[in-house]
C-alpha cells in the first residue's frame, strides 16, 4: 500500500485504548459528513445485482453497467487508483475506484471510507490481470457508517461468549457462521415440503398454556394481567395437536419453539425448535418409517448425500436403521438382565452397584431408564431406534400388548444425542387420567417436572380421538449433525446467555 493508509490501519492492535481510539476517529469521521450535509446513514439504494451471481457468470456481465451493494471488508490503497472487496449476503466482490473516473473530491470520499462501513457501488464489470472479477467503480455512494471496527481490525472475534452475544458481528466476519443458518433454512424448507407431499397440515397451537403437559420438564411462568392468572411457557405443543385429531384433522404438524426451564449446556437451550406431528390411524412403527426417511432424504437433499463425518466419526444415514428394544440395549451395553430383575428391591441393588444415584422407592421401570440414560445412550452413535420404554416414564403412550408394563414408545439416538421422540398415542381416556393422577402424586411429592392434571385434555379424549402415531423431532440437533456443528449454540441465532459482566 502506499501512504495513503488511514490512521485506523496505522494504530496497533489488541489494546482496548487502542479500540476505543478507533471508535473516536470514526466518530469525527462522522461529524465531518454531517458538517458537509452528507447523510451517513442514507436510505433506497437501487442495486441491480448480488456479488455471487456476478463472480459465478462473468461472461453475462462483462462490460455491462451494474450497481453492487455491500459492506467494506478490505481496501487497498495505491496513489490514484485503488481496490476494495465489499460483501453482500451471497459473498464477496472486488471493486476498483480510480481517480480519473470519479473526480477529486469522490476519490478523497472513498479514500476516508472505512472497513464495515455499507457502501453502493456504480460501475462497469471487467476481469483484472490477475483473473479477479471486479467492478470498475463511476459512482461510490455511503449507505451507513460504521461506527465500530470489525473485531479483526483489533483482536479478533475468537472469545466463544462473544460471538454467540453478538451475533450480527459473527455473521459479518465468519462466512461459515452465516452458511450454517442458511443451511438451517434449507433443511427446516425441506422438511414442511416433504411433510405437505404426505398430506399433513401446518397448524399453529398456543404459546402460552394454563397447564404445563405434554412433555416432562420444568416450565417457565408468566402472568397475565388482565385475567390475573398464570401462564405456562408451553414444554410442548402435544396435547394441543391431539386436540386437533379428535376435531377431525388426520395429519397435523408445527414446527416452533417449545421453552423448558432447565440447564444450559452444548446439547441444551432453554428455548428450542421442535417439529411434532401426529397422525390418525397410525402408530409408532408407522413414526419410524417417517422418521427414517424424513431424515435420511434431508440429508441427500441439503448435503447431497447419506454419509457424514460428525467429530471425528462416520455416520450413516441410509436406511434401514438398527431398532433394538430398551431391554435388549441395557443388557449389551450395561450388562444388567432387567427381564431377570423384576423384583423392584432386586433391580434397586444391581443398579447401585453401577454407581448410579437411584433411590429404593424408584420403580422398576425407572431403575431401567437411569441405567438407559447414563450407561447406553453415549453408545449410540449410528442412528439406532430404542423401542419399548417403561410405562413410568411414558405417560402419554399407549401401552404395549405384547410386553406387559412398557409402551409403544420409541427414541431416536445419533452420536449418543437424542433426536426424536415418538409413540402410540394413548387414546383411552380412562387409563389417561389415571396416569395423570400418578403425575400429580409425584408433584406433591416434589417432581417439579411430572405432568400436571389436564383436565380438558380428558374431556377431549372423551369425545374419541383416532389411534394414532406421534412423532417430535429436536431441530436443533438435527441441524447440530447435518452442519458439523459441535454446540446447539452453534445454530441458534441468539441462544440464552448470562448477561455480561
Amino acid at each position: 500500500m502506499s501512504g495513503g493508509k488511514e490512521k485506523e490501519e496505522q494504530l496497533p492492535v489488541g489494546r482496548e485504548e487502542d479500540y476505543n481510539e478507533l471508535i473516536q476517529v470514526r466518530r469525527e469521521k462522522l461529524a465531518g459528513l454531517l458538517d458537509k450535509g452528507i447523510d451517513p446513514f442514507g436510505g433506497r439504494y437501487l442495486r441491480t445485482n448480488q456479488a455471487k451471481e456476478i463472480t459465478s457468470d462473468f461472461e453475462a456481465f462483462d462490460g455491462k453497467e451494474v450497481s453492487v451493494a455491500g459492506r467494506v471488508m478490505a481496501k487497498r490503497v495505491m496513489g490514484k487508483a485503488s481496490f476494495a472487496h465489499i460483501q453482500d449476503a451471497t459473498g464477496q466482490i472486488q471493486v476498483y475506484v480510480r481517480l480519473n473516473d470519479i473526480g477529486q473530491e469522490a476519490y478523497d470520499f472513498f479514500l476516508k471510507l472505512d472497513i464495515g462501513d455499507t457502501i453502493g457501488v456504480r460501475g462497469n464489470v471487467f476481469k483484472t490481470r490477475m483473473g479477479e472479477v471486479t467492478v470498475s467503480a463511476g459512482e461510490v455512494r455511503l449507505l451507513a457508517k460504521s461506527l465500530r471496527p470489525l473485531p479483526e481490525k483489533w483482536h479478533g472475534l475468537k472469545d466463544v461468549e462473544l460471538r454467540y452475544r453478538q451475533r450480527y458481528v459473527d455473521l459479518i466476519v465468519n462466512p461459515q457462521v452465516r452458511d450454517t443458518f442458511v443451511l438451517r433454512s434449507r433443511i427446516i424448507h425441506y422438511l414442511r415440503k416433504h411433510l405437505e407431499s404426505k398430506g399433513f397440515l401446518e397448524v399453529e397451537t398456543p404459546m402460552m398454556h394454563p397447564i404445563a403437559g405434554g412433555a416432562t420438564a420444568r416450565p417457565f411462568i408468566t402472568h397475565h394481567n388482565t385475567l390475573d392468572m398464570n401462564l405456562y411457557l408451553r414444554i410442548a405443543p402435544e396435547l394441543y395437536l391431539k386436540r386437533l385429531l379428535v376435531g377431525g384433522f388426520e395429519k397435523v404438524y408445527e414446527i416452533n419453539r417449545n421453552f423448558r426451564n432447565e440447564g444450559i449446556s452444548t446439547k441444551h437451550n432453554p428455548e428450542f425448535t421442535m417439529l411434532e406431528l401426529y397422525q390418525a390411524y397410525a402408530d409408532y412403527q408407522d413414526m419410524m418409517d417417517l422418521t427414517e426417511e424424513l431424515i435420511s432424504s434431508a440429508a441427500r437433499e441439503v448435503l447431497g448425500a447419506t454419509s457424514i463425518t460428525y467429530e471425528g466419526a462416520e455416520i450413516d444415514f441410509a436406511p434401514p436403521w438398527k431398532r433394538v428394544t430398551m431391554l435388549e440395549a441395557v443388557q449389551e451395553h450395561a450388562g444388567l438382565d432387567f427381564e431377570g430383575l423384576r423384583g423392584e428391591g432386586e433391580a434397586y441393588l444391581a443398579v447401585k452397584k453401577l454407581g448410579l444415584e437411584v433411590r429404593p422407592t424408584d420403580s422398576w421401570g425407572a431403575l431401567m431408564y437411569a441405567v438407559f440414560e447414563e450407561k447406553v445412550e453415549p453408545k449410540l452413535i449410528q442412528p439406532t431406534f430404542i423401542v419399548d420404554f417403561p410405562l413410568e416414564v411414558s405417560p402419554l403412550a399407549k401401552q404395549s400388548k405384547a410386553q406387559p408394563g412398557m409402551t409403544d414408545r420409541f427414541e431416536l439416538f445419533i452420536y449418543g444425542r437424542e433426536l426424536a421422540n415418538a409413540f402410540s398415542e394413548l387414546n383411552d381416556p380412562i387409563d389417561q387420567k389415571s396416569r395423570f393422577l400418578k403425575q400429580v402424586e409425584k408433584r406433591k411429592s416434589g417432581d417439579d417436572e411430572a405432568h400436571m392434571m389436564d383436565e380438558d385434555y380428558i374431556n377431549a379424549l372423551e369425545y374419541g380421538m383416532p389411534p394414532a402415531g406421534g412423532l417430535g423431532i429436536g431441530i436443533d440437533r438435527l441441524v447440530m449433525l447435518l452442519t458439523g456443528s459441535s454446540s446447539i449454540r452453534d445454530v441458534i441465532l441468539f441462544p440464552l446467555m448470562k448477561p455480561a459482566k
